[in-house]
């Protein structure tokens, strides 16, 4: 592996490299935000998608060291997309459960942005399901007072079957990116329909915003918009792209 301790390399290529996909506003089809996700380019097993590493980083404290190279990669793709003039609310980063019990994590995380001079509000932190399992207040408090600087969150794959839903109330995040579980339901009858109507009232009633994933069609983008689910991403918003390719029409 060569490059520098920020730039890891792989055969000339990032070791860890970001792609980012669209997330979009259902009304006006308009890009929302990026959501990103991290591959590990590896010399022996090529390219890992996260379901590949993401698991054994977490009982290590390789997840802390991942999280600050694409932390750094996400604060850098930012001003990228800015430089080329697109519009669009924040850029979603991966952030482990545990990071959030670090000592001095908002610290950290504040000299990184003052040092990438990027507004806190620009970087969404994805967290995952895992959140919901934390049940000693500590994280939720940590969320409380970094939201309070102005940093976004957002749990993903909430409402899948592993997933317990009730305990999202208990923690202060922003938007909740709904399990492609959830969409599949839509259309094969009232009952399920009526089934991700009420997931969707829940993530509104606690004060978060929805985000539908693999949303595929127009037909389901609309009735989850009757819902009151406003985002969606997955095939019909677009694609996993890499940074060069993430761009105006125009361009």
């Amino acid at each position: 592996m060569a490059g520098n301790a920020e730039k890891p390399l792989v055969g000339g290529l990032r070791a860890v490299e970001l792609h980012y996909r669209v997330i979009r506003d259902i009304s006006s089809g308009q890009i929302a935000a990026y959501q990103s996700q991290t591959r590990l380019n590896s010399p022996k097993l090529g390219v890992l998608t996260p379901d590949k590493f993401r698991d054994v980083c977490e009982i290590t404290n390789q997840a802390i060291r991942l999280f600050y190279l694409e932390l750094i990669q996400a604060l850098e793709a930012y001003k990228t997309f800015t430089e080329r003039e697109l519009t669009f609310s924040w850029v979603s980063v991966y952030m482990p459960v545990r990071f959030l019990k670090e000592a001095g994590a908002e610290k950290t995380l504040l000299e990184y942005f003052t040092r990438y001079d990027v507004p806190t509000s620009r970087i969404c932190f994805e967290l995952s399901e895992k959140l919901l399992e934390e049940t000693d207040g500590r994280a939720a408090q940590v969320l409380q007072h970094m939201r309070n600087r102005g940093f976004h969150f957002m749990i993903v794959n909430f409402g899948g079957d592993t997933c317990p839903m009730m305990r999202l109330s208990g923690f202060p995040v922003d938007y909740v990116l709904l399990s492609p579980e959830v969409a599949n339901f839509l259309g094969s009858s009232e009952r399920s329909d009526n089934a991700v109507k009420s997931v969707v009232s829940f993530v509104n009633d606690i004060g978060a915003e929805p985000i539908a994933d693999g949303v595929y069609s127009s037909r389901q983008a609309e009735t989850l918009y009757t819902f009151e689910c406003s985002y969606c991403a997955g095939t019909l918003a677009g694609k996993y792209m890499t940074e060069r390719y993430v761009r105006r029409k125009s361009d």
